[in-house]
This record gives structure tokens, sequence and C-alpha cells, in this order.
């Protein structure tokens, strides 16, 4: 009777089926608690590669989402996670030759809410190219079998997959700018070898035909004449096809300030015998525009502008422009004319006449002027003109006032390549002029100029740029320097040339220590420019300069700053404080302007 009651339950009874079902389910939950893991987010850790191939496995380890999800770890996608980090490694290694990676995946609880995965990966001995077969098939242009011999994979490389399908990319790239638009690779084989650790590399590349240009097709600019818009065209009818003329031609058309909107399509669906058609659809922007301006620079003071243009007089794609500027030093009125010519976009006529004052402290001036320009676009942004200007000037400078006419002869040539018009890192520019006059011509004086300056820019490491400006003129005259009118004579100074010095006011001074200006000029200057991120730049700069009669008795004048720049969509804004050098009593002067200087 004892045993009986001995295996009974709490109240004497049994314990029933359910009972013992729910026992185990309290058992089971617990256990699952006990095992659960309570972390809230999980890393990944990758040692043991660096560099690019550091950077793909870990963009092949990336976390998938829903992996912690209400701040806690799916543990059941952990572990899927975590089996597949091996084979992802590999796929992720291979590119950058490692074929048999040792891989070892190691859980580290850094504390209860956060868990990491340490990788640790032994890439092995990589596989080396151990031959390569290059060829083009067919006949190829001379660049196409240069790039081909420069291919970046080499016997004896590591084969690095980027660097193959880099190769492939230029290859063809090129290809297609030398017309050839179906170049296409007719093998493109790699064959690897794991046990040797070799690989074999075989490409052919076959060019195709060569296309050319065909018939232009314009729409949209019915007012302006067809012989007009097609100066713009950077190509003509039968020349090889290339995609950097027409972003040329497309840059051309909105260069000219007419059109609002430009298109430039191949018709590749519609090319016959390897020829190309092409579409241009322009918008053009209202022809008559009257803008007006205001400003500030150290040089001239605050100013004001007015300019009226009409870009297509008369519907034959002439411009006619008027301006009108009020400065502190200096106030101007001038009209032009421009005849488009047809050699191509940079090819003009240009006639210009008005009037121009200038109040300064070393001089004052005041001309009427009419000129006559022919500009001829010799390509690659060289240009060169040929002008004749009519002048009468009355000067008053170092307290002597004159008055004179001038028929000035002369001519320019000037290159320009920057890499971008308004925040350009590495390019330079060139100008040259000579000019001249004889009372033969009808003028009062006798002379000839020769006047040239050059700006480079460099581009450094660390966002860095160095500008080396240089500005240089000599004259040959007949008359005394006091029958030379002031827009004749050198002066230097001011913010586009030695900083530290006020406008035009260095220079040959008379026995009354008033500066006169030179029959020559000199100036250099040497700026290291650091941009930041965003729109914004420092700059340190070193310069000299100074006009003077002599080549064998002169002082260039030294002055070294700093500033700061904020690019615009009109180019930076120049904030610079000069200090004068090797002077007896050196003095510090703040430069503002607008614009790159060249």
């Amino acid at each position: 009777m004892g045993n009986r009651a001995e295996h009974r339950g709490l109240h004497g009874r049994e314990p029933s089926w359910w009972t013992l079902v729910l026992l185990a389910l309290i058992l089971l939950v617990g256990a699952a608690r006990a095992q659960a893991q309570p972390f809230s987010s999980v890393s990944v850790q990758v040692r043991g590669v660096e560099g690019a191939a550091l950077e793909n496995v870990e963009a092949a380890l990336e976390l998938p989402p829903g992996l912690v999800r209400d701040g806690r770890v799916n543990e059941l996608w952990l572990r899927r996670f975590e089996r597949g980090i091996p084979q992802r490694v590999r796929v992720a290694l291979e590119p950058f030759g490692y074929y048999e990676p040792q891989i070892e995946v190691e859980r580290i609880a850094q504390d209860r809410q956060r868990l990491q995965l340490r990788v640790d990966i032994e890439p092995g001995e990589p596989v080396r190219l151990r031959g390569r077969r290059l060829r083009l098939e067919g006949e190829a242009h001379r660049r196409l079998h240069e790039r081909l011999a420069q291919y970046p994979l080499a016997p004896g490389d590591i084969l690095r997959h980027d660097l193959h399908e880099k190769g492939k990319a230029e290859l063809r790239s090129l290809a297609v700018d030398l017309g050839y638009l179906d170049a296409d690779f007719s093998v493109a084989v790699i064959r690897v070898h794991r046990a040797e650790h070799r690989a074999d590399l075989e490409l052919v590349l076959d060019p195709g035909p060569r296309y050319s240009f065909g018939e232009v097709r314009m729409e949209g600019a019915s007012r302006y004449p067809e012989r007009f818009l097609r100066r713009h065209l950077a190509f003509r009818q039968g020349e090889v096809f290339s995609f950097e003329r027409l972003g040329l031609t497309q840059q051309n058309f909105f260069d000219s300030d007419r059109f609002s909107g430009v298109m430039v399509t191949p018709l590749l669906e519609e090319a016959e015998d390897y020829q190309v058609p092409i579409h241009i659809r322009l918008e053009p922007s209202a022809p008559r525009r009257l803008r007006p301006g205001v400003g500030y620079g150290t040089d001239m003071g605050a100013r004001f502008s007015l300019t009226y243009q009409d870009v297509n007089v008369a519907d034959l794609g002439h411009e006619l422009g008027l301006s009108a500027l009020l400065a502190e030093r200096q106030q101007q009125a001038r009209v032009h004319y421009i005849l488009p010519g047809y050699r191509n976009v940079e090819t003009l006529t240009a006639l210009r006449g008005g009037y121009q004052q200038e109040d300064l402290r070393t001089y004052e001036t005041r001309y009427y002027f009419a000129e006559a320009e022919y500009i001829l676009g010799l390509g690659k942004n060289r240009i060169a003109a040929a002008y004749l200007r009519l002048q009468q000037e009355e000067s008053t400078i170092g307290g002597a006032e004159l008055s004179t006419r001038l028929v000035i002869p002369g001519a320019r040539f000037s290159q320009m390549r920057f890499n971008d018009p308004v925040r350009p890192t590495r390019g330079y520019h060139f100008q040259a002029e000579v000019r001249g006059t004889d009372p033969v011509l009808g003028s009062e004086i006798s002379l000839l100029q020769l006047l040239g300056n050059v700006n480079f820019l460099i581009p450094l490491p660390m966002n860095s740029f160095l500008q080396l400006r240089g500005q240089g003129a000599t004259t040959r005259q007949s008359d005394a320097l006091e029958e030379i009118p002031a827009s004749l004579r050198f002066f230097t100074g001011g913010d586009r040339s030695v900083r530290g010095y006020a406008y035009q006011t260095l220079g040959p001074k008379d026995a009354e220590g008033r500066v006169i200006g030179g029959k020559h000029l000199l100036v250099g200057s040497v700026e290291l420019e650091k941009r930041f991120s965003g729109n914004w730049a420092l700059a340190a700069f070193y310069d000299l300069g100074n006009s003077f009669d002599s080549f064998s008795d002169f002082r260039l004048e030294r002055a070294a700053g700093g500033g700061v720049r904020y690019y615009t969509p009109v180019g930076p804004i120049k904030v610079d404080l000069a200090r004068q050098l090797e002077v007896p009593d050196p003095a510090f002067r703040l430069h503002i302007g607008i614009g790159l200087g060249w």
C-alpha cells in the first residue's frame, strides 16, 4: 500500500499524458533560450589580404539584409552566411590570381551584444601568366598595334583579371574612337593550370571595317543660315568617324551662346557603305538679350556694366554688341559687329569701336578708337589674328599732357588648352603679339613693340596645383618716351601682376618721384593652390616684376602672400593678402578679384 502511494502525484494521483507533454515543451523552450544568441549586431573582419583584393573580399562578405531584425541576430541566417564565407572568398580572390586560398572563420564575441566573424586568409601561391598571344586581325591602325603592345599583363605577372578586363576595354575603346565601330574580340581566352600555378592567355581583336561621317541633318534652327550652322561642325563628311568629334561639335554649338539645347546623334542603324549619318537637333535661345552686371575688384573698384547683344542680326548669324562700363577708375562705352567666317567656328572678322577713360594714381588717359580684326582659327585651340587700330588719345602722365593720333597695325598668336574652362586641373595658355606704328601710316609717333605672356597649371599630389605665370614686353622707338601715350607705355602692379602693389603703380619715375611708365616689362609669379572638398581652396604665392627703360639697369619688385579661393560657375572668387618684400617700409595690400586670369 505504501509503494502505490510513492508512485502517485502530488495529490495522490498519477501524472496524466498531457502534463508530461507540457513539461517537455517547457524544457525545450528553456533549452532553446539557453542556446539562442543574445547578439544584436554582427561585423566581419578580414585579415591576410590588402588593397584591391581586400576591397573585393569585403564587398563579397557584405552582410545580407534581414540578418539582424528587431535588434536580434537571426541565428539560422547567420549560420548559413557563415558556411558560405569560404566559397565567397575564393571567388573574390580569383580575379587577383589566387585560386587556392586557405580560409578560416572564427566567431569572436566582443561583448554580450556584439559578434564579430573573423576571416583569416592565407592567399597561397598566385597563378602567374606563362605565355600570351595577342593579335589583331586584318589591317588595323598603327595606334591599335601600339596599344596592344602596352597590354597590362606580361609573362611572369600575377594573373590579374581586373587588369585583363581593363586592357580589353581600353583596346576596344580606342578601336571605336578610330572609327572601327564593329570592333570585337574573336578570341578572348585564359587557360588556368591550377596545379602548376600558371596560365596562358590568348586575345584576338577583329577591328572590322572603318566607318566615316555621312550626311548631316539639322533641324530646329531655321532662322540661322545653313552655312552658318555648319561652321560649328568639328568634322566633314567622309572623314573617319569619331565620337570625340561629335562631342566637340556639340560643345561648339553651346559655346556660341545661341542655343539652349543641342543633341548630336549618330544614326548607326542607318549607316550605308560604312558612312554614319549625323542628326543634330537644336533649340535656339533668344537672339536678343540685355545683361546688367555688378562687381568689385581692387584694381578698378566697384563697377556696373550693361551689355546688349543681338546674335542673329537680320537672320544672318552676325552679332551686334553694345556695352557700357562704369567703374571707380575706368569708364568705357563700346560697340562691336562680328561677321562669322566659314573655315571653322573660331574664324571671324570683328569690327570694334568706342571710348575709354582711366583715372589712376599714375596717369589719366582718354581715347576714342576704331578697330578691324581678322581672326583665323588654326585648330587645336590655336588662333592667329591681324588687326588695324585707329586711336586718338589724350594722356596726362607725371603732370605732362599729350595728345596723340595713332594708326596701329598688329598681329597676335595664341594657344590655350585647359581641361575645364571654370575649374581646370591642368593646362596652359600663351600669347605673342607684335604691334607698331609710324608717321608713314598717319601716326604722330614711331615705335615697334613685342609682347608675350604665358600661364601653366600643373597638377601636384594631394589635390594641389602649381600655377606659373610670366609676362614680358619690349619697345623699340624713334621718339622720346615723353611722346608715347599712356596706352603704349608699360606699368605693372595689381591683382593680376605684382600683388602687394596698387594697380599700375610700378615703373620708372621722373625727377619728382612720379611713376611715368617704361619701355620694357617683366613680370613673373609662382602660386601653389590646395583645393578642398566642395568649392574652397587656399593659395600661397610669390610675385615679382616691374617696368623699366634699360635691360642693363632695372629692379624687379617682389611680394608674397596667401589667399582663399571660392569656385563659382563663372570662375573663382579670389581674396589675397600680399606683403611687399625687400623694401625699407613694406606694406600689406588686400586684393579681390573674380576669374582665372588668363
